[in-house]
């Protein structure tokens, strides 16, 4: 490689929206792949920064200090701190990141990065990047952190933005020490709300509980510890908060945060408050707001610009509260980040899809387009065979783009397909794109603004993967995965007409091409995998040798479009390891081996005239070296042959000479972890290449810079490039033309015949040959809906054959319409015959049965697979609940009622349970015999005795709390519940009163078996009764329904389980073995039923006594005396006396017989009826002893509920105690934790303490040394006179004017933002104030009478003195920001002490709830109605703390006696203190009436006293009549004079007005004139302001703006005086006003006030 001087990176493009930032006023940063790029938003331009990291992670800039910073993406990551424009490194930052860096951030307010890095560690790190040191970091900090973003007004405050958190980071210094404390915003729900962190909750939710339960946290209660534990709790209980998506700084060191549900949040950073500026869910909400989800803020000098996911970017006017929109911008597409330029000018908008939008919302309401190159990732790109280097990209979602030489995007074709596959043309300015569906689109690139789709062919129903031209353009391969490569005439004359097809024996991996021109053959590499592999390698290598010219002959295909033998020419060669890839040379390969991670070079043989198509040669390489350490590789050969680029999933870009691959050049080129290099491309003169990365969505064009040694060796390429140009040109010339002329497709293009033949070729499908008639000569089989050009030239080829055979087929389809027909005659005479009769085609026929019984075997297995299934769960269900189960349960009916008692279904004791009962009855043993002896030492008085006989049965049931005892089945070893005080004294209880409840339900399951059996025998009885019964209404002749009743499923429930035949409705299938297993189970019955049969007794009694024991009277009711023969043969009158004597005889035996069966019958009904009788009888006492049963069961149920609730208080407060115990554990964990922080904390503050003292001792220093200098001012001017040393002195003192340093705080009381934000600032202080000192020290300011000499020692000692003050000033900040810091950790130290505090005090009230958790017994007393004398209604655990007292049912009769005694008594004097009460009230009521009479008529009095007469009344009073009537008149005269003269002095005003309305009118028209005048200059004057104002704006300086806020600072102090003063002149009007009512009382008194003297 010592021809190549360098490769270097020539453009990049792609855009990804990661990052983007500005490093300057009008550039800004972003990246590209493993590059940043650099786009300067004027001109425009762009320029590309490779950095030295492989791949880029995180980024981020500076626009006001030019710098930018962006992290490395390994093992143990650095970051790279980079000055802007000169790109070079500041600082390389190593951190304690393992894995990478989630967000980096820089400072405006110093050489300050904030960083934070991902899994496992996640910490937030402060950098000082000037000194590449960490200033403090915090570890575990940052979980879900994608944000960071410095206070641009104050470094020291870092927030961090999570997917569903918001942290601000304050960093408190104390000189050089710096600390990380966080402080986590409260965000609110989704509805507005804000969520209260709620306190500890009992276990029990519930509110409405009968009895104390002591409070303890969830935590206890789940059993968590540690940490997490509080965390877990609160994410499982807590409600869902709002998602932060934006934030941004305001003016006051507040912040916006935008959240995705739409919500737009004002957050103080000091006291964490949360205002809620926007909410969409209230009802009132401003719509057009409602749909924005604030995507990112930015704030500007005009508002707030805010951006959501739909495509408006809108201007916000927030005051207070209130949220306007005053103005929108309307893009093309949506925008997902906005951001403002240093100068606060320019506005940023960048999409997701890769365009970049500027904006000057004081200039334009335009926005400007500064970037389009879309987004998405780069599937391949080729250049084309221009003068102008133009290349083309073909993006994964369709995409074709042109780019320049400097990677402008020229223009863009969106094909609206899924591509996989492109390639150039040589010899017209046109691209084939191959497609996922198994198309070809040629795309005219001649108008490089507009692309044109001009062409299509379909060619697979698979994708299209490999698309290669030859070079000099003769032909087009394809190749997809069904194993056929396609040769299309590249010439756009010929239509890109399909030539022909080749077949290959398995998967095409790689298609090269080589042009020789000498030989005029284009050779073709294909490299195939086997027929069984599914490998990306193959080691089979085929070369196919095509002619250059001459292709198109009749000759060259045959008539299904393949190539013929004689055109196409194979050899086939074999490779000793598989290979991936493989480019073809001259007489060569170029091959890699991912198995090996080499490359290889093979020499193909040159004598193959005598080879064979069909043999296989091996290839053995000629030389093998390293390859990439990734792959698989792709491989690429420059024109001229010389070079070959290999590209892998290293990222990397290698270049080497074929002649010898061992040395190379390499360049990283895209990002290894995402996936590294897709593709590579030279260009024509091979100087330039292209590569696509795989997922970094960029293309990067390199440059091959060739060094200037030998002219012959630095041509080479350039020389090939331009021959083959040269040679290619007449060809050019004549073939883009016809490209050019050709339509887009689909207006009129020629394709649209093909795809009608096409879709009209497709539309075969099967007939039926015993319905159909003219269709039978279609396809029986048809292509899919979209045929390709192989499976049309099958159906031109069936077409053609159609037509040649036309005569033939036609005498065909008649003999075959005779047959169909014979065919059709014969199924119709077949319909009704069977099956089996008859066999047209004994293979079908048994083809048929094979699949029937394929199809039967399947079903069956899968009814068999069912039927095991279902048989499982069976199982399952029956050995879980019917197997397991001792005692099953089962009910008992009543026979005349629907009473039913059901039993307790048991389940077996297991060993464990027995063991724990033995257990426990060991432990109550010995409890017992220890107690034994204290228990012989209690003796009882008699009369106690006595007193307790009366009710020791109740007060036994009482105090047990349950009837087991009642009931008889009581166990001896249970506790008495008023001495369960220890844990394992109520776990022994729980198991002691299962087995109490076990007890019962055993005892009771006895008494039901034994009343079920009876119910048995009962039936049975029943069914005796009833046959009986049955022969005697036989006899009787009678026909009656008889009651027998049965056990029904609920009484026998085993039969559910077994299935009887008559269930089964369907007729059950047997196979042929289970027909004769059916067969042979009846043979063996009937001969056990005949051998049973055959009993000589049983005979014996048939035979001797007709089958009974006893002797049985003849039927009588049957019997009946025959009639003599005589009396139906001679009428009575010809009787003899014999035979008269012979019918009386009869007659009596007729009687008699009559009688008998009277008898009979009667006693038979006798008979049924006592039967009868009996079965009802027995029917009802089983019937009561079943009610028996029943409440018997209640009792019991009764008695297993009360041991149950017992059994579940001891379970409660078993869990309580357990809960308290975890409480206890947790608090205990906290405390040792808190004592520990606690020494921490106060070993800090020593520490910090005796900082403090040492720097304070260090600040009096000072002090003192400035003290010191301000004393030997005389002294160094001693030889001065008094006068000039007092005014040197006040020289000395004056100090010069300086520009104030003005910091934007709300919060006065922050002192350590103050001296944070000052002491930052002290040395520029100090510079200013040198600078200005200057002035003061020139020698215009000296005194006349002064020595030069002594004025320059005079300005020496002065800026010694100016430096004194600047340094104690300096100190002093220093001192002040120590001192607050110190403050911070005391009461970081006393909130952790009182934090210990309260957890011992939380410790000691635990013990003691829980000594009174142990001692406060739950009891469970039963009382009879009536004996409780407390409400149990509401009865909560706020109510059941109140002491409760159990007394004798006599103390209480006692009570109520004396009660009642004192109630009557009560009674009787409240009767009389009625009586008495009401007479009082009746006099009171008179007095009240008398004493209102007396104030009516007083009030009356006064008022005729009080009341005054004017002047006029009394001289009206004083006067007669006669006088009052002429007094009248005068005084009408006069008012009528008065009239008079008033409608006089009326008119002369109007006058007056009428003369001013006509000056006014003339003065108005005089103004109207000069108006329209003025109105004419207007437009002048408005440019002439319009420009004086943009003067005056271009011209404003810092001092105007300075001024501008002195005036605005003036305005806000003259106002807050003015309402200072107007406040005081309100409270000065009110007083004067309290003034003037108390003399207006004072001068003017009511006549209420008078008093009648």
């Amino acid at each position: 490689m010592e021809e190549i001087e360098s490769l270097e990176i020539k453009w990049i493009q792609g855009f990804t929206n990661k990052n983007i930032e500005f490093v300057g006023n009008q550039t800004v940063c972003y990246t590209c792949g493993n590059h940043i790029c650099f786009l300067n938003l004027e001109t425009k331009t762009q320029s590309v920064f490779r950095g030295p990291a492989r791949d880029i992670g995180a980024l981020t800039a500076n626009g006001n200090s030019g710098i930018f910073a962006f992290s490395e993406q390994k093992l143990s990551p650095s970051i790279f701190v980079y000055i802007f424009p000169e790109v070079q490194l500041k600082n390389e930052l190593k951190g304690t990141a393992q894995l990478d860096y989630t967000s980096l951030a820089l400072s405006d307010g110093g050489p300050y990065l904030g960083c934070c890095s991902s899994l496992p560690d996640y910490t937030i790190t402060v950098w000082n990047w000037e000194n590449a040191e960490p200033i403090c970091t915090h570890p575990q900090a940052g979980t879900d952190v994608i944000s960071l973003v410095f206070n641009p007004l104050n470094w020291l405050q870092l927030c961090a933005l999570g997917t569903t958190t918001l942290t601000v980071w304050h960093i408190e210094k104390s000189v050089s020490f710096h600390v990380l404390k966080p402080r986590v915003i409260q965000l609110p729900a989704t509805d507005g709300t804000f969520v209260e962190r709620c306190p500890p909750t009992p276990h029990n939710l519930s509110n409405k509980l009968p009895y104390y339960v002591p409070e303890v946290p969830p935590s206890a209660i789940s059993g968590l510890r540690g940490d997490t534990a509080p965390g877990v709790v609160t994410a499982l209980s807590a409600r869902t908060t709002v998602t932060p998506s934006a934030i941004c700084w305001t003016a006051t060191s507040e912040l916006y945060v935008g959240c995705a549900e739409g919500f737009l949040l004002l957050v103080d950073p000091e006291s964490l408050s949360v205002a809620v500026l926007f909410n969409p869910t209230t009802a009132g909400a401003n719509p057009e707001l409602g749909q924005c989800n604030f995507q990112a803020l930015t704030l500007n000098t005009n508002g707030l610009f805010v951006v959501g996911k739909e495509s408006v970017v809108r201007r916000l006017e927030i005051k207070g509260t209130q949220i306007n929109v005053t103005q929108t911008w309307q893009l093309e597409r949506p925008v997902m980040t906005v951001m403002q330029s240093p100068d606060n000018e320019t506005l940023l908008l960048s999409s997701n899809t890769g365009q970049i939008y500027m904006l000057n919302p004081t200039l334009s309401d335009v926005t400007e387009k500064v970037l389009d190159v879309r987004s998405g990732d780069f599937l391949t790109a080729a250049p084309l065979h221009t003068d102008r280097n133009i290349c083309v990209s073909l993006r994964d979602s369709g995409e074709l783009q042109l780019w320049s030489s400097d990677g402008t995007c020229l223009g863009s074709l969106c094909l609206q397909a899924e591509v996989t596959s492109l390639a150039c043309c040589p010899i017209a300015h046109y691209a084939a794109v191959g497609t996922a569906s198994g198309d070809v689109f040629f795309i005219d690139l001649n108008k490089e603004e507009q692309p044109r789709l001009v062409h299509q062919v379909h060619l697979y129903h698979t994708a299209v993967d490999h698309l290669v031209f030859d070079q000099e353009g003769h032909y087009l391969l394809t190749s997809g995965s069904d194993l056929h490569v396609f040769v299309l005439n590249a010439k756009p004359s010929m239509s890109f007409s399909v030539i022909g097809h080749t077949v290959f024996p398995g998967r095409i991996l790689s298609l090269s091409t080589q042009c020789l021109r000498d030989r005029e053959e284009v050779k073709v590499l294909v490299l195939c995998a086997g027929h069984e592999t599914k490998n990306e390698d193959g080691s089979q290598l085929t070369v196919l040798s095509l002619p250059a010219r001459n292709l198109t002959g009749p000759d060259s295909v045959d008539r299904h479009g393949c190539l013929s033998a004689h055109v196409l020419k194979v050899f086939r060669y074999k490779v000793p390891r598989p290979l991936t890839s493989c480019v073809l040379g001259v007489s060569e390969v170029f091959a890699y081996c991912h198995r090996n991670k080499t490359l290889q070079r093979f020499r193909l043989p040159e004598d193959t005239d005598s080879v064979s198509s069909q043999s296989v040669l091996q290839l053995k390489p000629e030389q093998e070296v390293k390859g990439h350490p990734l792959g698989p590789v792709s491989l690429s050969l420059s024109p001229h042959c010389l070079w070959l680029a290999s590209v892998g999933r290293d990222g990397l870009l290698r270049i080497r000479k074929t002649a010898s691959m061992d040395q190379y050049m390499e360049l990283q080129c895209h990002s290894c972890r995402l996936g590294g290099v897709r593709s590579v491309s030279f260009s024509a003169d091979g100087h330039t290449l292209l590569t696509a990365g795989y997922n970094d969505g960029s293309l990067v064009c390199s440059h091959l810079r060739i060094k200037s040694v030998d002219a012959r060796k630095v041509d080479k390429p350039t020389r090939y490039s331009q021959s083959v140009a040269h040679s290619l040109k007449k060809v050019f010339n004549s073939e883009n033309p016809f490209l050019i002329d050709l339509p887009i497709w689909g207006q009129g293009s020629p394709g649209d015949s093909e795809k009608t033949d096409g879709s009209e070729a497709s539309g075969g499908t099967c007939v039926d040959v015993t319905e159909q008639d003219e269709s039978y000569s279609s396809l029986l089989w048809g292509p899919p809906s979209h045929p390709t050009w192989l499976e049309c030239r099958r159906e031109a080829v069936v077409k053609e054959d159609n037509e040649h055979y036309f005569e033939t087929k036609k005498i065909m389809k008649e003999t075959v319409r005779e047959l169909r027909d014979t065919i059709q005659k014969m199924l119709r005479e077949n319909e009704n015959l069977p099956e089996e009769q008859f066999n047209l085609d004994v293979e079908e026929q048994r083809r048929f049965e094979a699949m029937v019984e394929q199809e039967v075997a399947k079903v069956r297995a899968e009814i068999e697979q069912e039927i095991v299934e279902k048989c499982y769960l069976r199982d399952v269900l029956k050995r879980e609940c019917w197997d397991s189960v001792m005692v099953k349960g089962r009910a008992i009916k009543a026979f005349h009622s629907e009473l039913a008692v059901q039993n307790y279904p048991l389940k077996e004791r297991t060993e464990k349970e027995l063991e724990d009962l033995h257990r426990v009855q060991n432990i109550r043993n010995f409890e017992k015999a220890a107690c034994t002896l204290s228990s012989l030492k209690k003796s009882s008085s008699t009369q106690d005795k006595e007193q307790g006989e009366e009710g020791h049965g109740s007060e036994s049931d009482t105090l047990t709390g349950s009837f087991s005892a009642q009931l008889g089945y009581s166990n001896p070893y249970v506790y008495d519940q008023f001495i369960l005080q220890t844990s394992e004294q109520r776990i022994n209880q729980i198991i002691l009163l299962q087995d109490v409840i076990y007890r019962i339900k055993t005892a009771f399951n006895t008494e039901f078996e034994a009343l079920h059996r009876l119910k048995v025998q009962e039936l049975k009885r029943i069914r005796d009764r009833n046959k009986h019964i049955r022969e005697i209404m036989m006899d009787l002749d009678m026909n009656q329904e008889l009651w027998e009743p049965s056990l029904t499923d609920d009484e026998w429930p085993e039969r559910l389980l077994t299935v009887d035949n008559s269930e089964i409705k369907a007729e059950k299938h047997l196979t042929p073995e289970q027909q004769k297993e059916e067969e042979r189970r009846k043979l063996e019955e009937q001969s056990r039923l005949a051998a049973q049969g055959d009993d000589v007794r049983e005979r014996a009694l048939d035979d001797m006594m007709e089958g009974e024991l006893e002797v049985k009277k003849v039927d009588i009711l049957k019997m009946e005396i025959p009639l003599p023969e005589f009396v139906l043969s001679k009428p009575n009158v010809h009787w003899s006396e014999e035979e008269k004597k012979v019918f009386k005889e009869y007659e009596k035996k007729t009687k008699d017989l009559n009688e008998e069966k009277e008898q009979h019958k009667r006693s038979l009904e006798i008979e049924m009826k006592r039967l009868q009788d009996s079965t009802k009888d027995a029917t009802e006492r089983f019937d009561e002893r079943a009610t028996t049963l029943l409440e018997k069961k209640v009792k019991c149920t009764v008695a297993i509920y009360q041991e149950e609730l017992k059994i579940a208080y001891l379970v409660d407060s078993v869990i309580t105690e357990e809960d308290m115990r975890n409480h206890e554990v947790e608090l205990r964990l906290k405390l040792e934790k808190t004592l520990l922080y606690k020494r921490e904390t106060g070993a800090e503050v020593k520490r910090h303490e005796d900082e403090v003292k040492l720097f304070h001792e260090e600040y009096d220093c000072v002090v003192g040394d400035d003290k010191v200098l301000d004393k030997d001012f005389r002294r160094e001017f001693f030889d001065l006179p008094n006068h000039l040393v007092d005014n040197l002195y006040r020289l000395f003192k004056r100090r010069p004017r300086v520009q104030k340093i003005r910091t934007q705080t709300n919060n006065v009381t922050n002192l350590s933002r103050e001296n944070c934000l000052c002491s930052s600032l002290a040395p520029d202080a100090l510079n200013q104030m040198l600078k200005a000192m200057e002035e003061l020290d020139a020698p215009e300011n000296m005194p006349e009478v002064l020595n030069p000499s002594v004025w320059e020692r005079f300005c020496l000692i002065r800026r010694a003195k100016v430096q004194s003050e600047q340094k104690v000033k300096m100190k002093a900040l220093i001192l002040a920001e120590m001192q607050a810091f110190l403050q911070r950790r005391r009461d970081e130290d006393n909130a952790v002490q009182q934090e210990i505090k309260n957890l011992s005090e939380a410790l000691e009230s635990l013990h003691k709830k829980k000594n009174c958790h142990l001692k406060n017994t739950m009891v469970q007393v039963i009382l009879k109605q009536g004996q409780v004398e407390v409400s149990t209604i509401d009865l909560t655990a706020d109510t059941a703390e109140t002491d409760f007292i159990l007394y004798h049912r006599s103390v209480v009769d006692k009570l109520r006696g004396i009660i009642r005694s004192l109630a009557g008594e009560k009674v009787a004097l409240m009767e009389g203190r009625k009586e008495v009460r009401k007479s009082i009230i009746q006099l009171e009521w008179e007095h009240k009436v008398m004493k209102n009479k007396i104030e009516d008529l007083n009030d009356k009095m006064r008022g005729i006293k009080m009341l005054r007469l004017s002047e006029d009344q009394q001289d009206m009073t004083s006067r007669s009549k006669t006088d009052q009537n002429s007094r009248m008149s005068e005084k009408v005269a006069l008012l009528e004079k008065s009239i008079a003269l008033m409608k006089k002095t009326h008119q002369k005003s109007m006058q007056h007005r009428v003369k001013k309305i006509e000056r006014i009118n003339k003065q108005a028209v005089m103004k109207a004139e000069k108006n329209a005048t003025l109105g004419e200059q207007l437009p002048d004057m408005q440019v002439t302001v319009a420009e004086l104002r943009h003067i005056c704006e271009a011209a404003a300086t810092e001092e105007n703006e300075t001024a501008r806020r002195g005036e605005r600072y003036q305005e806000i102090v003259q106002r807050r005086d003015l309402e200072d003063f107007a406040r005081a002149q309100s409270d000065d009007i009110d007083a004067l006003w309290t003034e003037l009512g108390h003399l207006t009382v004072r001068n003017f008194p009511s006549l209420d006030q008078l008093k009648h003297s």
